[in-house]
């Protein structure tokens, strides 16, 4: 390609890319702000938070989770296994609580569903209509920051 196909093809995007680098932008100062809240977390206290969320969900949408982790990790935000146990990301005690609520929903739903099939999302979804959106959201928060 040439230069001048090059900024022409530039030059017809730039709407997109003016609106694309303003949402990086927002999503860049929601991450700072979580990296301060999390300089300063203490993983006690989370596991105390988190576990009482995750309680709170489980009995409003009837499932009786197995044993709860929280940890400190580099690239999940939760999991389940195949027999309940529940671990979470100690860091979800610092992002907006809708989001938390999200990871644990989506973990709870998982101690019934393997896997992200239809079926998964149908489940999901009916607990949690906005789920979607939600999970969208939570990706503006990269634990690459943290």
């Amino acid at each position: 390609m040439t230069f001048d196909e090059a900024l022409r093809v530039a030059t017809s995007k730039i709407g997109w890319i003016r609106r694309t680098l303003l949402r990086l932008e927002r999503a860049r100062g929601r991450c700072r702000e979580a990296v301060l809240a999390a300089e300063g977390l203490d993983r006690r206290a989370a596991r105390t938070r988190l576990a009482a969320r995750l309680g709170c969900l489980a009995e409003e949408h009837g499932y009786a989770p197995g044993r709860l982790s929280v940890r400190n990790q580099g690239t999940l935000w939760g999991s389940a296994s195949r027999s309940g146990r529940i671990q979470l990301n100690a860091l979800l005690a610092v992002v907006p609580p809708d989001l938390a609520d999200y990871v644990m929903l989506h973990e709870l739903v998982h101690t019934r569903i393997r896997g992200h099939d239809r079926a998964f999302w149908a489940e999901l979804e009916r607990r949690m209509p906005d789920a979607r959106r939600r999970q969208a959201r939570l990706r503006e928060y990269s634990l690459a920051l943290f």
